[in-house]
């Protein structure tokens, strides 16, 4: 049988893996999918594809059309597949000093004094985060989705100046399957760190110690970071940390990174390590005496030898070239700098050593690896028994996930975050802070009167500053609001459900499931959801959900939204804002098919994830992410639409002559904004001044509002009126909806993807703006509603 026909509640063992795509191949056996795995269905996704198994302790997702690759054996209904090692105390972790393995000392210790720079390495969503917070102090963000860290980022270690600790993209193997893998292997590699933290989801020990083995082969100075102690201790289960440290031969700390327990005590074994260049006292992991005769240990030792020169001149450990020359990675074969003859040898001791095992190279490297990790497991770790929080996953995905109920369940929770951000509380707090805004104004503007300044002076500070700083502040409450409710989601673990339910919709506009993260994101901000495109494994995918991401209508765009619906719309604001938002998805959908019919033709890559418990959302990060929220947009607000309010009262205060003009179509704004009008002109609002507003917004989109608010000294809606009808009005908002968010927004785009991609993402966003704006303006009319 294979894999996409196994029932759903029935187990079996994976007898084979085969695939066309050796990438594809090694991803799939280093997520665990090894021959002789046990797996059990969990579930099929609403609309039939990916599917759920659960192996290893966790559960993966992947499409039905790659598990028709996986044959299986011995099929039966699901059991309970707890560990019959026998229970074992647990004893007390040895103090720094009393080692209980045997590590390699390297030829020169570094000086007390000298700096150090520390790797964070470790499986996406083990915690890493949490740790380099709690080491540096530092604020970044944690979410309970896959790809939180795109990047690198670096902090000093509190109380150790000197102490560098860079926090790693999360990665499952150093065969690299997405970007942001590679920038983790590359650092390591070329960084050469002075010690590396790998930490490891002691609840999933198993799974986690497949990246541990690779990292040792790189022949550094580390420490193992046991993570979520106080977890696996509260199910029931037990680790003999000591029998770990001397299986492995390198230092194991037990720590609780979300409760700070033991981080201490790491960042002790941290520096000793790194001083001493304790290097670990195993690399071998291969069974001389396996069950292929040994044929894997001598395939790579063979090669070792022939490759040993090269390998020193590289800088590349020995051990670790040689296994990734088994398996055939590219990019370590190009920095050996092997000749023909070398490549030729090589390739003859692996058929070898294929033929005498009877397997192919890949899943004879990760079934090594993984035997290992097995009888270490065996020896020193009694698995907890099933964790309340994987209980409590199961019950909630059996609605949020099911198959009648996933759409409707996310349908309704979007809607509830758009009712909390537009209709309730963030309504309430935008009112209160218009309130306290327009207060001080008037007591501004009354003490100005009072002290005799100069009214040009006063004009500057009340029509420009206030008015356009001002009006911009009264919408921070709906940003922030919005942001906390995302938040909340992505802390959960309900991201992760969300990419598995519509993975089979978004194949019909040519991309994954996993596209659908980043767009999400894209929804509080364009700059961090075109990051998180670093996650997608293809650049296929990757560019695709670049181009379509700035179509997602960002926070920054919810003052714009609020001010006209409120005008405009004032019993169905709220229906108006959420028509938007539904707008810039579906003119997203029908852009993105277009380009894969076009330009981004073939098929998106395999949806292959880990599916995390849910877990409560960290009041602590929540409201940490609410603040930076909010300092940025205020710092934001005090700087670019500061200086933009200035520079535009500037512009629509005096002429050509720097004379204060009586009128302000006789001023330089209006003679500027008179060049760019008549290509607004057929959308119905041809005016110099909402002209003006879309190009600062092009600034950031707050600067539309304290635009608007300085060329029409007022925003009511009898001042907007002399603008815009509702059609109008409602014609202004889709081109706002759809055309770039801002230049840090192309910024981004061209970071990750160069000038070219970031000229061609601007061209199409005006582009498809002007086009959507027309053709909901032509259909207002026909309608009757101009």
């Amino acid at each position: 049988m294979r894999l996409d026909a196994l029932e759903i509640g029935k187990d079996a063992v994976v007898a084979s893996v085969n695939s066309d795509d050796q990438a594809l191949h090694q991803h799939i056996l280093d997520m665990g999918l090894t021959p002789g795995t046990e797996v059990t269905m969990v579930k099929y996704a609403p609309m039939g594809d990916p599917v759920e198994i659960r192996l290893r302790g966790y559960e993966l997702t992947l499409l039905k059309a790659d598990a028709a690759r996986i044959e299986l054996a011995g099929v039966r209904d699901a059991h309970d597949r707890a560990y019959e090692n026998a229970r074992m105390p647990t004893p007390d972790h040895p103090a720094l000093g009393e080692r209980a393995y045997h590590p390699r000392a390297a030829a020169d210790a570094l000086d007390e004094t000298a700096p150090l720079s520390v790797a964070l390495v470790g499986n996406q969503n083990c915690g890493k985060t949490t740790l380099f917070n709690q080491l540096t102090g530092s604020n970044q963000h944690v979410g309970n989705f896959p790809g939180v860290t795109v990047d690198r980022k670096d902090g000093q270690v509190r109380g150790h100046a000197k102490v560098t600790v860079t926090d790693l993209p999360g990665i499952y193997s150093l065969s690299p399957y997405t970007s942001e893998e590679i920038v983790s292997r590359q650092f390591i590699l070329d960084a050469h760190p002075d010690a590396v933290i790998d930490i490891v989801d002691a609840t999933n020990i198993e799974r986690n110690l497949y990246l541990t083995l690779q990292l040792m082969e790189l022949d550094r100075p580390m420490v193992l970071a046991l993570n979520m102690m106080d977890e696996v201790a509260a199910n029931g289960g037990t680790v003999d940390v000591n029998l770990l440290e001397s299986l492995l031969g390198i230092a194991v700390v037990p720590i609780s990174a979300s409760k700070n327990e033991g981080v201490d005590e790491l960042v002790e074994h941290v520096l000793t390590v790194a001083r001493r260049r304790e290097l670990p006292g195993r690399l071998d992991f291969c069974a001389p005496d396996g069950p292929d005769g040994g044929a894997l240990h001598r395939c790579i030792h063979g090669i070792g030898h022939l490759i040993d020169d090269h390998a020193q001149r590289a800088g590349i450990p020995v051990r670790f070239a040689a296994t990734k020359l088994v398996e055939g990675d590219e990019l370590v074969t190009s920095a050996l700098h092997l000749d023909s003859n070398e490549l030729a040898g090589i390739e003859h001791i692996v058929a070898q050593m294929e033929e005498e095992s009877g397997t192919d190279r890949l899943s004879a490297l990760a079934d090594m690896r993984f035997s290992f990790i097995g009888e270490v497991c065996e020896k020193c770790v009694v698995k907890p028994l099933e964790s309340r929080g994987h209980l409590r996953s199961v019950a909630i995905d059996r609605v949020l996930t099911g198959r009648r109920t996933a759409l409707p369940a996310f349908v309704a929770i979007m809607g509830l975050v758009f009712w909390i951000t537009f209709g309730s509380l963030g309504a309430w707090l935008q009112g209160l802070m218009e309130g306290g805004v327009d207060a001080l104004t008037q007591v501004t503007d009354a003490a100005l009167t009072a002290s005799g300044v100069n009214p040009v002076v006063q004009s500057l500070i009340i029509d420009g500053v206030f008015a356009g700083v001002g009006s911009v502040l009264s919408f921070l409450p709906l940003i922030v609001v919005l942001f906390l409710l995302l938040s909340v989601l992505e802390d959960s673990g309900y991201m992760a459900r969300v990419a598995f339910v519509m993975d089979k919709v978004l194949r019909k506009f040519g991309l994954s499931g996993r596209s659908f993260v980043p767009m999400l994101i894209g929804f509080g901000c364009s700059v961090p959801a075109i990051m998180a495109t670093r996650t997608l494994p293809s650049e296929h995918d990757r560019k695709m959900t670049v181009m379509l991401t700035p179509f997602m209508s960002c926070s920054a765009k919810l003052p714009v939204y609020g001010l006209l619906c409120s005008a405009f719309f004032a019993r169905g604001s709220v229906l108006a804002m959420v028509s938007l938002y539904a707008l810039g998805i579906l003119v997203g959908m029908l852009v993105a098919l277009i380009l894969h019919r076009t330009t981004f033709h073939g098929a998106p890559v395999p949806f292959i994830m880990e599916l995390p418990n849910y877990r409560m959302p960290s009041a602590k990060t929540t409201l940490r992410l609410a603040w930076d929220k909010a300092r940025d947009f205020m710092t934001r607000a005090f700087t670019i639409i500061f200086l933009a309010s200035v520079v535009i009262w500037f512009l629509q205060t005096f002429d050509v002559r720097l004379n204060v003009v009586q009128d302000q179509s006789q001023s330089l704004l209006a003679g500027l904004g008179g060049l760019i009008a008549p290509v607004f002109a057929p959308l119905g609002f041809g005016d110099w001044k909402s002209s003006t507003a879309l190009v600062t917004g092009l600034i950031a989109k707050e600067s539309v509002i304290s635009t608007l608010t300085v060329l029409l000294g007022d925003t009511t809606a009898v001042a907007l009126r002399t603008l815009f009808t509702p059609l109008t009005a409602y014609v202004f908002l889709v081109f706002t909806l759809l055309y770039p968010p801002c230049v840090a927004a192309i910024s981004a785009v061209r970071s990750e993807l160069g000038g070219r991609y970031a000229a061609v993402v601007f061209a199409l966003q005006i582009g498809v703006a002007w086009v959507a704006a027309f053709v909901v303006r032509m259909a207002g009319l026909a309608l009757g509603l101009g």
